[in-house]
C-alpha cells in the first residue's frame, strides 16, 4: 500500500491486547494484520547452509542410522517388543510395524536426520514394493553403512568397496532363487500370513481363508471392525458400487433389496431418458418371462417412470441401476461387466440406436442371480464366454505393468478382482482403539507378504534364508579377480546378511552368535531356529517361511542406499532459523509509521 494512498485516507491503528503482533491496519474496511508487513520485510533474510566433509559427515549420518535402526530392530521375530509413538493428536499409537516407527522417527540434529531420513526411505521403499520386511531392511542397511564407514575410516577405497557391495547382493539373490519353493496351497498360504502377523494363527486363517475364497488376483481389504473380534467378511462375483435408482424396484421387503434370479443384463453407455429407446428389450424380456437389470449411465424421466408403473403393476420384473466410476473408468467398467455376463455395451459409437429398429437379444448378458441394495450390486455366475474373460483379464493385467500412476494402479487392480470374481474384507476388532490400529498393521503386513509369496515363491524364514545365503560368498571373496577394496565390500555383505537371524534370537532372549554358529556348521540347508519355542526346526515343515521377494528387495534396498551413504563425502544442511537476524516489529518493515498523529489508540 503507497504511501500516498496511505497519506489520502482515514487510518487506524488498533492495539489488541496492546501487543504489536496483533496490530492492524484499517483501510476503508480492508483489515490487514502487521505482522504481514514483518514477514515481507524479513524475506531479504537467508537461512543459510552448513556443510560437513569426509568422515566428519558420515559419522554423524551414522549415529542417526543407529539409532532409528535400534529403535526399529526391536520390533522383529515372534518375541519382537512394541513401540510406543507420541502422536500431535489422540492417544499414542503402539505398534510392532517397522516402517511405522521408522517414519515416526525426526532428530533434531540435522546431520544425524540426514542419515535417519535416508533408511527412512529403504523401509517406505521396501513396503511400496513387497509390502513387508521393511524392519529387515533397516537392520540390513545399518549393517552394511556401519562396516563400510570402519573400512573407508582405515583407508579402504568406498567406490571399489561399493562395486563389491553390489557383486555380493548379485550372488545373494541369485542363492535366494536357488532356495524358493512355489507354494499354493491354503496351508501354505496361511503359514506365510501367520509368520507375517507374528505368529498370531487366527490373522494367518483369515487371510488363507480370504485368498481361498476370492482367488490369487482377488482384492483383499483391512478395515476398522466394530466388535472384539476380527471378522472375514467375503463378497462373491463381480460386484459393483450402486444400488437401485428406485425403491419401488425392491422384491424383498425384509432385507430392502432386488433379488433377480436367471436374469437378463441390458447395459447401456449412454443415458436412457425416452421409452423409445429400450422398448424392443422390454417386449423382448416381457414375451420371454425373465427378469431385467438395465444398467446405463443413468435413467430418468418417461422411461424410469415407466419402469416403476410396469414393476408395480407386476407386469415387468425389472430393476434399473445406475453405472459405477467416472469418466473412461465407467466406460472400462461397462465393458468389464458385458465380458462378465456375455452381453454387448451398447453406445452411439457403435449404433445404440440401431435397437430401436431391429433388436438382437444377443445383446443382452445373463446371470444366475443378482442382488441389488441401495448402493450396491452383486452378479453371480455370469454366461461369459470364459476365454474373453482371461483375455479380458490378462489386458488389465498388461495395463497394470505398464502404469507407474498410484491412482491408475488401484482402479485397475479392482477391476481385476471384480472380474476374477470376489472382494472380501478383513474387518480388526478389538477392545480399544489402540489395540485395533497396532492389529490392523500386522494384518495389514501379513497380507502385504502372503500376496508377495503367492507372486514369487518363499524361502525359509527367521533370516535364516539370508544366513545360508552368505555360505555363497565365501567362494566369491576367495575370487582372485576381484580387488581387495571389493573384496572387503563382499565381507561386509557376508557379515549384515546374518544380523536379521541374529537380532530375531537376541529378542527372543537367546544368544544369537552361538545359533548362528551352530547353523553355519549343518548342511540342512531347510534347519532353522524357532525363536518362539527356542527349538532348533525344519523350517518348512514347522511353516516358518518368509516370501522371497520381501527378502530380496530387502537386501536390495538396503544395499543401494547404504552404498551411497558409504561414498558420501560432504553433507549440506540447512541452518535453523536465527530469531535475532529479522528486524524488530514495527522497526525496518513499518519506518515512517510512527508520526501518524491524530490516530486513536486503544
Amino acid at each position: 500500500i503507497n504511501a500516498e494512498y496511505m497519506g489520502t485516507r482515514r487510518r487506524r491503528i488498533c492495539n489488541r491486547q496492546h501487543e504489536s503482533l496483533c496490530c492492524e491496519i484499517i483501510l476503508e474496511g480492508i483489515v490487514l494484520p502487521l505482522f504481514l508487513y514483518a514477514q515481507s520485510a524479513g524475506r531479504g533474510y537467508a537461512k543459510g547452509k552448513d556443510i560437513k566433509f569426509g568422515a566428519d559427515a558420515r559419522s554423524s549420518m551414522l549415529e542417526g542410522v543407529s539409532r532409528l535402526s535400534k529403535a526399529v530392530a526391536v520390533t522383529l521375530g515372534p518375541k519382537g517388543r512394541n513401540v510406543v509413538i507420541e502422536q500431535s493428536f489422540g492417544a499414542p499409537k503402539i505398534t510392532k510395524d517397522g516402517v511405522t516407527v521408522a517414519k515416526a522417527i525426526e532428530f533434531k540434529e540435522p546431520f544425524e536426520n540426514l542419515g535417519a531420513q535416508l533408511v527412512r526411505q529403504v523401509a517406505n521403499t521396501t513396503n511400496d514394493i513387497a509390502g513387508d520386511g521393511t524392519t529387515t531392511s533397516t537392520i540390513l542397511a545399518h549393517a552394511i553403512f556401519n562396516e563400510g564407514y570402519k573400512a573407508v575410516t582405515q583407508g579402504t577405497s568406498p567406490i571399489d568397496m561399493k562395486r563389491g557391495i553390489d557383486k555380493a547382493v548379485d550372488v545373494v539373490v541369485a542363492n535366494l532363487r536357488e532356495q524358493t519353493k512355489n507354494i499354493s496351497s491354503k496351508e501354505e498360504i496361511t503359514q506365510v500370513a501367520t509368520i507375517s502377523a507374528n505368529g498370531d494363527k487366527d490373522v494367518g486363517q483369515l487371510i488363507g481363508h480370504a485368498m481361498e475364497k476370492v482367488g490369487k488376483e482377488g482384492v483383499i481389504t483391512v478395515a476398522d471392525g466394530k466388535t472384539l473380534e476380527t471378522e472375514l467378511e467375503v463378497v462373491e462375483g463381480m460386484s459393483l458400487d450402486r444400488g437401485f435408482l428406485s425403491p419401488y424396484f425392491v422384491t424383498n421387503a425384509k432385507t430392502q433389496k432386488v433379488e433377480l434370479d436367471d436374469c437378463y443384463i441390458l447395459i447401456c453407455e449412454k443415458k436412457i431418458s425416452t421409452l423409445q429407446q429400450i422398448l424392443p428389450a422390454l417386449e423382448h424380456i416381457h414375451n420371454a418371462g425373465g427378469p431385467l437389470l438395465i444398467v446405463a449411465d443413468d435413467i430418468d424421466g418417461e422411461a424410469l417412470a415407466t419402469l416403476i408403473i410396469n414393476k408395480i403393476n407386476g407386469k415387468l420384473k425389472v430393476c434399473a441401476v445406475k453405472a459405477p466410476g467416472f469418466g473412461d473408468n465407467k466406460t472400462n467398467m461397462m465393458h468389464d461387466v458385458a465380458t462378465f455376463c456375455g452381453g454387448e455395451v451398447f453406445s452411439e459409437e457403435v449404433g445404440m440406436n440401431a435397437m430401436e429398429k431391429s433388436f438382437d437379444v444377443g445383446i443382452l448378458g445373463r446371470a444366475k442371480k443378482i442382488t441389488i441394495s441401495k448402493d450396491s450390486t452383486i452378479i453371480l455366475n455370469g454366461n461369459g464366454d470364459k476365454s474373453k474373460l482371461e483375455d479380458r483379464k490378462d489386458l488389465i493385467q498388461g495395463m497394470l505393468a505398464n502404469t507407474d500412476s498410484s491412482y491408475e494402479k488401484e482402479k485397475l487392480q479392482e477391476r481385476l478382482a471384480k472380474l476374477s470374481g470376489g472382494v472380501a474384507v478383513i474387518k480388526v476388532g478389538g477392545a480399544s482403539d489402540v489395540e485395533v490400529s497396532e492389529k490392523k498393521d500386522r494384518v495389514t503386513d501379513a497380507l502385504n507378504a502372503t500376496r508377495a509369496a503367492v507372486a514369487e515363491g518363499i524361502v525359509i524364514g527367521g533370516g535364516t534364508a539370508l544366513l545360508y545365503a552368505s555360505k555363497a560368498l565365501a567362494t566369491l571373496a576367495a575370487d582372485a579377480s576381484l580387488s581387495d577394496d571389493q573384496r572387503t565390500g563382499v565381507r561386509i555383505v557376508q557379515r549384515a546378511i546374518q544380523l536379521p537371524a541374529t537380532t530375531i534370537v537376541t529378542n527372543a532372549g537367546g544368544e544369537g552368535s552361538v545359533v548362528i554358529h551352530k547353523l553355519l556348521g549343518d548342511a540342512n540347508q531347510t534347519q532353522g531356529f524357532d525363536a518362539s519355542t527356542d527349538r532348533f526346526v525344519d523350517m518348512f515343515e514347522a511353516g516358518i517361511v518368509d516370501p522371497t521377494k520381501v527378502v530380496k528387495t530387502a537386501l536390495v534396498d538396503a544395499a543401494s542406499v547404504a552404498g551411497l551413504m558409504i561414498t558420501t563425502e560432504a553433507a549440506v544442511t540447512e541452518l535453523p532459523a536465527d530469531p535475532a537476524a529479522a528486524p524488530p516489529m514495527g522497526g525496518g518493515g513499518m519506518g515512517g509509521m510512527g508520526g501518524m498523529g491524530g490516530m486513536g489508540m486503544y
